[in-house]
Parts: structure tokens; C-alpha cells; sequence
């Protein structure tokens, strides 16, 4: 597997897995490749240093380095690729689509039923219109929009 660093036209960083250059040349001709935040299709690939995944194995001077590592030295809090702020973006989204219901296009219907007492109260997402959201906050019940990266629609590969 080939490592990639890419980057959209909004300047969402982040990592594409290929089975050679030539595959990612083709995917991303064919617009199959697009950022997990925005889902933007114009894609570029960043200069890094060549990185293929092998799975468990350690190369050589990687072992060497790793057994060379004193056991005390402190364990790194998180790699940087979970600090970027696309990282923290997609773990929010995550998790407000695993502690809510999804209610599709109903959500303006549910979120009032559930504000004037009619069904219980509990976290909904869904699809609603510009009209819809504003007439809910004029009814003061509080909505808000929340795009969700066509990454987190669909189980990862």
C-alpha cells in the first residue's frame, strides 16, 4: 500500500491509501477521491517522504530504534494527525451520530412534537429546509445545522 498526503481546495489535510501511484492517479481522474471533511473532489497531492504500509512488520531501523527507546520515556499523548483540527471535527461528528436518532425528514415535525410535550425528549438529527430550521427558532426551539462528511454516511472500509 502506497501512503498518500493529500490536500482539498479548502486546505482539509489528510491521508489516502493506494495500492500504487497509478491507482491514485486513476481514482482521482475518475473523482473517486475526496476529502472526508468536505468531500471536495479537487484533490493534490502533497511531496512527503515515500511511506508504504506493511502491515505489522518493523523494518530493520525501525526495530533498532524502538528497542533502543529507554522504557521510561514517556508515552506521546496522541499522534498529530488526531490533533488537526479535521481529526477533532470528524470525532464530534461521530459521536453526535452515535447518541442520536436519526429522524430523516421528519426532524421538523419530531423537534416540535418533542418541544410542545407530545413525544419524548431526546437527541434527533434529520433533514429539515431553510424555511423549516427558521420556523423552528422562531418558535423557540433550538436547531442547528450540522453537515455531515459523506465519510461518516457510510461504513468505512
Amino acid at each position: 500500500m502506497k501512503v498518500l498526503d493529500l490536500r482539498c481546495s479548502h486546505g482539509h489535510g489528510f491521508e489516502g491509501w493506494f495500492a500504487s501511484n497509478e491507482a491514485f492517479e486513476t481514482q482521482l481522474a475518475a473523482g473517486l477521491v475526496e476529502c472526508p471533511v468536505c468531500a471536495d473532489t479537487r484533490i493534490v497531492k502533497l511531496l512527503s517522504a515515500p511511506r508504504l504500509n506493511l502491515g505489522n512488520a518493523k523494518a530493520p531501523a525501525e526495530a533498532a530504534a524502538t528497542s533502543a527507546v529507554p522504557s521510561s520515556a514517556p508515552a506521546k499523548a496522541q499522534a498529530p494527525a488526531e490533533q488537526s483540527p479535521e481529526a477533532r471535527w470528524m470525532r464530534a461528528v461521530r459521536e453526535v451520530l452515535a447518541k442520536t436518532e436519526d429522524v430523516g425528514d421528519r426532524f421538523a415535525d419530531e423537534a416540535r412534537r418533542m418541544h410542545y410535550g407530545e413525544a419524548e425528549e431526546r437527541g434527533i438529527r434529520g433533514q429539515a429546509t431553510r424555511e423549516q430550521a427558521e420556523a423552528l427558532l422562531e418558535e423557540g426551539i433550538p436547531v442547528m445545522a450540522l453537515p455531515i462528511p459523506a465519510a461518516l454516511k457510510e461504513t468505512l472500509q
